[in-house]
């Protein structure tokens, strides 16, 4: 008689628990999620190495940039320090859209989050080496002081102590005589072997062809260059965009008009850093308000002797072109918005009425 066939049982459980699929589930979606993000990293590497290294060779090209993408059309201006007044020009918002606009994305074709991410990436030579084994991008971010910029270039081209030194002194030397304020924003490609002196007259010749060439003698004998350098230094360290450089603009020339000391933080983070320490733009804490500098604007009045910073076509156009306001006070609220006021008073009540304090 034939044995009979084990009985089948349906509802046999798996060999794996409800655990043990659970953890294969959320392994897989990790290695997915991983996967997707690295992917995205990936495209978003080779694409702002590849966009800033095409258009940085463009410079290189047989055809002169500024022949094709700037007009040398001087800049506008709205104020006139002499008789102490402000006339806003109609043409400043054709100028920025038409000159300046342009120019700025021809230059860069990136968003702002993809300029300062692939700043941070290019200090990374497996970054630089995608695109180019023998070239090297270098990066001036508008609003960088020049010891940022010093440090970025010299990192990147490998240079000493001394060869740094020599591309600063260039760039410093020639006029205006300032420190800072002629290292021009933007990417230049170089040889990975470049010396300091040709990369500080590529750097120069993009601040006289962006700069000095609309600067003409009509405009230096109402605001001087240097003067415009300063106060688009401070627009570059105070605002967020162009619209808020021309307020922030008319609320300084209003202080220069009355003798009231600008009162402005980013000059006491560059008064700060000058006194040493590893991050180049503090965090301002009230103690700052009583450095001794030049640079502090809390106890010295009129512009600082020097720009803080290296600044954008577009803040020296806001620097040459204020809102006419009778602001003399401002301030931005935590979602960047801009307020000013009129009085101390109507500063402090809008203080207190916007973040419940206020002094």
């Amino acid at each position: 008689m034939a044995k009979p066939l084990p009985k089948q049982n349906p509802q046999k459980k798996s060999a794996w628990s409800p655990a043990a699929k659970l953890a294969v589930r959320i392994t897989y979606v990790t290695f997915l999620i991983a996967f997707a993000f690295t992917a995205v990293c990936a495209l978003f590497v080779i694409e702002t190495k590849e966009s800033a290294f095409d258009l940085a060779l463009m410079k290189e090209s047989s055809i002169e940039p500024t022949e094709v993408v700037v007009s040398v059309i001087p800049f506008p201006i709205g104020v006139n320090p002499h008789i102490e007044t402000i006339e806003e020009n109609p043409g400043v918002d054709t100028f920025f859209e038409t000159e300046l606009t342009s120019a700025t994305k021809d230059r860069s074709k990136l968003s702002w989050w993809k300029r300062n991410v692939s700043a941070k990436l290019a200090m990374f030579d497996w970054y630089q080496n995608l695109a180019s084994p023998v070239s090297r991008i270098l990066v001036i971010r508008s609003g960088d002081r020049k010891e940022e910029v010093v440090k970025s270039f010299g990192d990147i081209l490998r240079w000493d102590k001394s060869e740094r030194k020599v591309f600063e002194d260039s760039i410093a030397s020639t006029s205006p005589k300032i420190a800072d304020g002629k290292f021009f924003p933007g990417r230049y490609v170089v040889d990975k072997d470049a010396i300091p002196e040709v990369v500080a007259e590529k750097v120069l010749s993009e601040f006289e062809t962006q700069v000095a060439s609309r600067y003409t003698k009509e405009i230096a004998d109402v605001v001087p260059l240097e003067d415009a350098l300063i106060i688009a230094s401070l627009l570059e360290r105070e605002a967020y965009d162009f619209t808020d450089m021309r307020e922030i603009s008319g609320v300084i020339w209003n202080r220069l008009f009355i003798g009231m000391n600008l009162q402005l933080d980013a000059t006491l983070q560059y008064a700060r850093a000058n006194k040493g320490g590893k991050d180049w733009w503090p965090v301002p804490v009230p103690d700052d308000k009583y450095i001794k500098s030049p640079f502090n604007t809390y106890q010295n009045g009129g512009l600082p002797p020097a720009p803080i910073a290296n600044p954008s076509p577009e803040a020296i156009l806001a620097a040459l072109n204020p809102k006419q306001t009778d602001c003399l006070f401002y301030f931005h609220d935590k979602k960047a918005n801009f307020h000013c006021t009129n009085t101390y008073e109507e500063h402090v009540a809008l203080l207190k009425k916007i973040y419940g304090r206020g002094k």
